[in-house]
């Protein structure tokens, strides 16, 4: 307990009327067959009724772990709490029996899951998943516990429950099935909730749906809100009070407002200063964290961050305690004071601006381009059911340019991608790529176009072989194409490629599995430059990683376009990333292009009602701002593609509606100068 005086004094200062959970001392460790790692390590905190703190962190810090040890979920077979207390409303739950445990569980603590499709039961309806609990806890009959169902859907914003209860989770949208967990948290009434990464896997818009939704009902019924994620805007937004973690250590705690404008540790300027802003136009490279979290089965004696920090100095080697640096700010590093002082030991180098010539022959041309789906079953009137995932779009990429592809899951982003890739055929349209047609690209010729697209895919896990090394994965193209006379020059160009991505040649010898999702993603995108392309769709290429690795490997993509002068269409949601990557941005919506301008015209000034949707509904990592900020979700639900609206398909959720709106399908026009927009209000 030594250590951790200050966070202990800090504890003790709270107000017990008002502290719901305390975590105290708390330690966690696993067994495994290579020694014992010590996941969480003297973590202390308290959580008051009505109160949302957000703990943020790495992959790997420790996030989840303590979460799962206040439901007493972690396995009991390899997991075991040497220290620690948990107090819930006064009660040590580590001291509790399993049956007193089970009875706490979901009457009085919930927990939310990161993905709700893994969560829910797909052989249940939702009725019944949501009635469980009232059951098991509240002893309701029948009647009672459908009525509170309803009750409870209603309450998440999901519209005709009475019919919703008796669905199944696959009939339900990513963003109601999220609603529907959030329901089943808050059936019994629970006086703490514990989300863990509750909106990872959703769009902006839905995102800022159900993060409102959820703050609504803490402040409203008192219930104190435990949100784990790494998006450190979500936290500027909704949190109350933040603690940040890294390598099994609570490093820095405090009101949100003050550890954003004033962090005093290093990891957390860090984080800060190596994401890209929404709100600001691109600066230079992102400041990144370099290195690796330290190996959990032998950690350092001193600071567990001083091999990754710029402040390093001789005395980080010393054991480092959690001390208050100021009134409800604590941080576990000696030199707080230096931070607070001095100027920041990240640097941001600016960055030259790409050659891109406007006036050149495109790249990539695309016409009228089109995809429609037969989905299985036909329609009530007669026919087959059609999806229209791309209908329509039409833009061009310059050579050396960079252009962003947003919109919400099921937009048609990745149809477009696919199918400049060639896996898809379009149904109507037209793509060129450096002056020639794919349409009637065949054989040998399409093998050609083939090395020079090529993609990088959102998840570097799945996109990898887990039976070959990563040299065999890398040079596997470069045998196929016969790119190279022999092993030996395909071994000596997989260690020159990786090289180029920032790796270690003696990484050739590893499976994925052995590397981290950072370094599997450079695998990627080694693997993508194999092949020697001129283009490369990225596919959400940074959306499954880290604040830290996603600005490692955003500054390595533009490092790579400036060396090797490459194109990019680069899909994603997130719109602080586009920002900072694109030279301009499209906006689809519903298979549709809506908006297509200059990055920094279309930040700017936004002309289409979705685009200023989407802008609004993605938060800032700055409380500050947020505040000042007209921040609101976007309302309402995507509509079904098997019957999209007839006129402008956004004019469901379009606050600027009118009867043409629902009568004339908008074409994309050049309203301003190289601003083009499918809007009729926008002239």
């Amino acid at each position: 307990m030594a250590p951790e005086a200050g966070a202990g004094q800090a504890l003790d200062r709270a107000d017990h009327s008002t502290a719901l959970l305390r975590v105290e001392d708390l330690s966690v460790q696993f067994a495994t067959s290579r020694g014992t790692v010590r996941a969480v390590e003297r973590l202390s905190y308290h959580v008051n009724r009505g109160e949302i703190l957000a703990i943020v962190g790495e992959s790997g810090c420790g996030k989840s772990v303590s979460s799962l040890a206040i439901m007493r979920l972690l396995p009991k077979q390899t997991a075991r709490i040497p220290n620690g207390r948990i107090l819930f409303d006064g009660v040590d739950l580590l001291t509790l029996g399993d049956e007193p445990m089970r009875a706490l569980r979901g009457r009085q603590i919930a927990m939310i899951f990161q993905e709700p499709m893994t969560s829910l039961n797909p052989v249940l309806s939702i009725g019944e998943q949501i009635m469980e609990p009232l059951f098991i806890h509240l002893a309701m009959t029948p009647a009672e516990a459908r009525a509170r169902a309803v009750e409870l859907l209603g309450l998440v914003g999901i519209t005709d429950p009475e019919r919703r209860l008796e669905q199944y989770p696959h009939q339900f949208s990513g963003g109601m099935r999220q609603r529907v967990m959030i329901a089943i948290g808050l059936a019994c009434k629970p006086k703490l909730i514990i989300a863990d990464e509750p909106t990872t896997a959703l769009d902006v818009t839905i995102q800022a749906q159900i993060l409102e939704l959820m703050q609504d009902l803490c402040r409203r019924l008192d219930i104190a809100l435990v949100v784990i994620t790494h998006n450190l805007g979500i936290v500027a937004r909704y949190a109350d009070r933040v603690q940040v973690m890294y390598a099994g250590e609570a490093v820095e705690q405090g009101v949100a407002e003050a550890v954003f404008a004033d962090p005093r540790h290093p990891y957390t300027e860090g984080l800060l200063r190596s994401i890209p802003r929404l709100d600001r136009p691109k600066a230079g490279r992102l400041a990144t964290i370099e290195g690796l979290p330290p190996n959990l089965l032998s950690p350092p004696a001193g600071c567990r961050f001083a091999a990754r920090c710029p402040y390093k100095v001789d005395a980080c080697g010393q054991e480092q305690a959690l001390l208050p640096v100021a009134a409800d700010h604590w941080s576990r590093c000696g030199r707080s004071a230096d931070l607070h002082q001095g100027p920041s030991g990240w640097l941001t180098p600016a960055i030259s601006e790409k050659p891109v010539r406007a006036d050149a022959k495109p790249m990539v041309a695309v016409t009228n381009l089109a995809k429609h789906f037969e989905v299985g079953g036909r329609l009530l009137g007669g026919g087959v059911a059609v999806v229209k995932a791309v209908d329509g779009v039409s833009f061009t990429v310059q050579p050396g340019e960079t252009l962003g592809l947003v919109g919400e899951s099921g937009c048609g982003k990745s149809t477009v991608g696919r199918l400049l890739l060639k896996l898809e055929t379009p149904t109507t349209g037209q793509i060129d790529f450096e002056g020639v047609d794919l349409a009637g690209v065949e054989d040998q010729a399409l093998r050609d176009v083939r090395r020079r697209i090529q993609v990088i895919f959102q998840d570097p896990f799945a996109s990898l072989n887990p039976r070959m090394t990563c040299g065999q994965i890398i040079a596997e193209p470069l045998l196929v194409y016969r790119l190279v006379a022999s092993r030996q020059a395909a071994r000596a160009r997989v260690a020159e490629l990786l090289g180029q991505v920032g790796l270690f040649d003696y990484m050739a010898e590893r499976y994925p599995h052995e590397l981290s999702g950072g370094q599997r993603q450079r695998v990627g995108i080694a693997r993508a430059l194999a092949m020697e392309p001129r283009f490369i769709v990225c596919d959400e290429p940074v959306s499954a990683l880290d604040v830290s690795i996603q600005g490692q490997i955003i500054n390595l993509l533009e490092d790579l376009q400036h060396r090797l002068g490459l194109t990019y269409l680069f899909i994603a949601h997130d719109l602080a990333v586009v920002r900072h990557i694109a030279d301009r941005v499209a906006v689809m919506y519903l298979g549709r292009m809506m908006e297509l301008a200059p990055r920094d015209d279309l930040y700017a000034e936004p002309l289409h009602p979705y685009t200023q949707a989407l802008l609004d509904a993605a938060p800032v990592p700055d409380p500050v701002v947020e505040k000042a900020r007209a921040a609101r979700a976007l309302g309402g639900e995507l509509p079904s593609p098997l019957r999209p609206p007839p006129g402008c398909v956004f004019s469901t959720r379009c606050a600027r509606a009118t009867d043409a709106c629902r009568q004339i399908v908008p074409t994309l026009e050049e309203k301003r100068p190289g601003h083009w927009v499918a809007c009729i209000h926008v002239t």
